[in-house]
Formats: C-alpha cells, sequence, structure tokens
C-alpha cells in the first residue's frame, strides 16, 4: 500500500502502528494554557494535500471552565494562527476506533513568529536561553494520578475504585506490588498504549494514596518529555475509561489523602563536552550545581502560579501530607522540596518536589528551569543544606492562588525569562478562574455557616 510521503518523516512506531493499513484520521493538536489539547481532526488524505493549518488565537484565553479571559494584549478580535506539524511527536491514538495518528504542532502568527503566549513555545523559549549559553538542560519528571470511581455528579465526594477483589484500593499501601495487582487490567492497557506509542515508562509503582499510582520516565529533552507527558495523561484517561473508572490528575482528589505531583529532576550538560555541568572532572559537586539549587530557591515563589495552577492545588501544600511546601535543599532527603537524589557523578541532579500533577507539562518544566537558568546567571550559593525534617521549616511559598499570581506577576527576572505578554496572559486566564471559583459555595459553608452565624 502506498503512503503518503508524510509518513516517512514520522517516528518508526508510529509508522509501526499504520504499516499495511489505511490511515483514517490524523488529529492536529496544541496544547492550551491548561495542558488541554485543542485543535482539528482531518481525513488522513486531507492532513497530505494541506501544509498548514489555522486556529484563532483565543484557545490560549480560554479558562478550565470554558469562559474567556480578558485578552491583555489587545482587542479580541481572534485572528487565526498558524499550526505546522511537528512530525517528529506524530504517534499512534491506539484506543480509537477507527486507525488515526496525532500529531503536535508548532504555532506561529501571520507574520511568521512563535506564538507567544502558547505553552509549547514558552517551554523552547526557556531551553533557547540554556542553548545561548551553552548548555543543554536535561529532565526526568514523575507523574503521580489516582485511579478513582467513576464520578458523574460533581457534588459527591471522589472515591477510590473497586478493585479486582471487590474492594475498594486501599490506602497508605505504598510500593504494594499486589495493590497495582488490584487495576492490572488498566495497568495493561496503559503499557500497550505506551508501546504503541513509541513510548517508554521506566517504573510504575503505587503511591500512598488509595488507588495513586506513580509512572516514571527516563531522562531527556524537556521538549520532548513534556510532549509525552502531553501524550501520557491522554492515554492514561483512556485506559481507565475502558475498565469502568476515570484517571484524574488532580493534584487533591480525595479528602484525607495525599496530593499528586509530577516531581521534575534536573541536569545541564556542556553542549560542547556533553559532560554534566554539576559534576567536575573529579566527580565533585560543582559551583554550578549550587548556583541551580540558588536560583530555584530564590525564584521558585514566582513560578508556583504555574506548578500549582488551580484554587485545588494548595490543597496539596499541607504540613503531614508527604508534600514539602518548603525551599529547603538537602541530600536523599524527601522532606526537602528541593532533593538530591544518590546518583553517580555523570547523573548529578536535583529533584524539584513542589510541581502538582495539574500543571500543564510545558509549563511547569518550563517554570523550574527558569529558576535554575537564573541562578546559573546570577551565580550566587544557597543556604546551607537541610540535615533534619525540613517539615517543620517556616512556610515560605504562596499558599493561595491569588498569592501566587501577585508574586509571578510582580518578578522582573520571572517575566524577563517566560515573556511579558505569556505572564499577562496567564495572569488574566488565572484571574478569570479564581474569580468564577469565589462564586460558588461549597458545603462546608452550608453545614457551618448556614445555621450557627
Amino acid at each position: 500500500m502506498t503512503q503518503p510521503e508524510w509518513i516517512a518523516r514520522i517516528p518508526k512506531a508510529a509508522q509501526d502502528y499504520i504499516k499495511d493499513i489505511r490511515l483514517d484520521e490524523v488529529e492536529c493538536i496544541v496544547a492550551d494554557i491548561a495542558g488541554v489539547a485543542r485543535g482539528k481532526a482531518m481525513p488522513a488524505s486531507k492532513f497530505a494535500r494541506q501544509d498548514k493549518f489555522f486556529l484563532p488565537n483565543s484557545i490560549f484565553l480560554q479558562t478550565i471552565t470554558g469562559e474567556w479571559a480578558d485578552n491583555p494584549t489587545g482587542a479580541f478580535t481572534e485572528p487565526d494562527m498558524i499550526l505546522t506539524p511537528d512530525f517528529s511527536t506524530a504517534t499512534a491514538a491506539p484506543w480509537t476506533a477507527d486507525y488515526t495518528v496525532q500529531v503536535i504542532h508548532d504555532v506561529f502568527d501571520q507574520a511568521g513568529k512563535p506564538v507567544p503566549v502558547a505553552p509549547r513555545n514558552v517551554l523552547k523559549r526557556i531551553v533557547s536561553l540554556y542553548e545561548e549559553k551553552g548548555w543543554k538542560p536535561i529532565v526526568a519528571p514523575e507523574m503521580e494520578f489516582f485511579l478513582v470511581a467513576r464520578n458523574i455528579d460533581p457534588n459527591q465526594p471522589i472515591i477510590p475504585p473497586m478493585g479486582r477483589s471487590g474492594r475498594r484500593a486501599a490506602a497508605k499501601q505504598a510500593y504494594s506490588m499486589s495493590a497495582v495487582d488490584e487495576y492490572g487490567k488498566v495497568i495493561d492497557d496503559i503499557y500497550d498504549f505506551a508501546e504503541a506509542q513509541g513510548f517508554e515508562i521506566d517504573g510504575i509503582l503505587q503511591e500512598g494514596g488509595a488507588g495513586q499510582i506513580e509512572i516514571n520516565l527516563n531522562h531527556g529533552d524537556p521538549v520532548a518529555l513534556a510532549d509525552e507527558i502531553f501524550y501520557f495523561k491522554r492515554l492514561i484517561r483512556e485506559a481507565a475509561l475502558r475498565h469502568d473508572c476515570f484517571a484524574t490528575f488532580m493534584a487533591k482528589p480525595i479528602e484525607g489523602e495525599p496530593g499528586s505531583a509530577m516531581h521534575i529532576h534536573h541536569s545541564v550538560v556542556d553542549l560542547k563536552t556533553g559532560q554534566n555541568i554539576f559534576s567536575d572532572e573529579r566527580g565533585r559537586e560543582t559551583p554550578e550545581f549550587m548556583h541551580f539549587i540558588a536560583g530555584m530557591q530564590k525564584h521558585l515563589p514566582a513560578a508556583v502560579a504555574l506548578l500549582a495552577p488551580y484554587v485545588n492545588s494548595y490543597r496539596r501544600y499541607v504540613p503531614d501530607f508527604a508534600a514539602p511546601i518548603n525551599l529547603e535543599w538537602g541530600r536523599d532527603n524527601r522532606t526537602t522540596g528541593l532533593r538530591v537524589p544518590i546518583s553517580g557523578p555523570e547523573a548529578r541532579r536535583i529533584e524539584n518536589r513542589l510541581a502538582g500533577m495539574d500543571c500543564n507539562p510545558y509549563l511547569g518544566i518550563a517554570a523550574s528551569l527558569a529558576c535554575g537558568y537564573l541562578g546559573l546567571i546570577e551565580a550566587e550559593n544557597p543556604r546551607a543544606e537541610c540535615l533534619g525534617d525540613a517539615y517543620m521549616s517556616e512556610d515560605e511559598l504562596p499558599l493561595t492562588l491569588g498569592d501566587a499570581l501577585d508574586i509571578m506577576v510582580e518578578s522582573e527576572p520571572m517575566r524577563g525569562v517566560l515573556g511579558d505578554e505569556f505572564v499577562s496572559v496567564y495572569e488574566s486566564v488565572k484571574r478569570n478562574e479564581y474569580k468564577e471559583f469565589l462564586q460558588v459555595i461549597s458545603p462546608w459553608e452550608r453545614e457551618h455557616l448556614l445555621l450557627n452565624v
């Protein structure tokens, strides 16, 4: 069977998926501010005849509720943006009834310039800042999420899913293999979908919450890893739906359970030598390693609005629920917000444990790398290493979305690296969401205030 010319430009896994069959459909997608896939699906025959597509720039002004935020950059005229396929991102959509391929698109304005508010472009901007200095950032993300029982009534609380034993998934079973086996069919489909899409899973384990799972990915290029997480969120949801449950990436979906994080491991290599700049020729920690940590300590408060983007995100930032709410750093210390894992010199890295799994992966990784970049440029040293329980440290982070936005927009260094236009648009979207949330009366208010005040 003769395939269109563009098929030769896509990854082998996607080629293998459609080998000897007729491709039916192509999904042309981009990630919006929330990380939701927006775009168009079209017959493969039409996709083969076009080299670009169009979407209005208003997709980056849409809130998580579907409302439209004010455009801080000008009139709300919704001009078209130009989308061009990044064929290196082409991957199967193996859950569909027909043969479908997904392709992430690059986003440009009509003058051919990258749209500065597109989240993938924001991450590319940060990576380019490193490259201008002769560096290449490397990341390794961890994804935590919950499998939960179907919830079709938002007024009802989220509960754990039913396992194969006929019991609800149990909490406090971290690293338990039998707990993972309870929903083994979902895990099997996650593996199968990932293999069909050409993604390699480094490991799957049971986390501390009821029905909470962690998936680790291999280290690599920040944009490529953000693409994978973007795809993984969709494939995990589809795998869960096949087995009568939901997968959720909310930061704190179940009251009384720990939240879900997207821990991000960072290292930086020299583009000329390929060596990790965090280790010297004798394997010792370098000044650059300390500078990177100092940058994260100094600038992460201005990045929290990107790492914790919803009101629910801050429900994860509470003591005694395995979520570090501090900017301390320590070697092999999981109570610190910034952890140095055990490794050889070539793999020396710093783990940011603050990001929630509800963040847009492009923006979460961009924000974290931005803090480290600023540290490398400013060349300051961090506070002394925390050798004890950092959960006892004083709060240094904003604990509401409104406060986090205030700190972000007032930070000149953060605006400088992320871009003024992006920060303004992001603030507008999040202020709108926050305003909508404040209009909702919660069960707590009805229970405790209705008859008592």
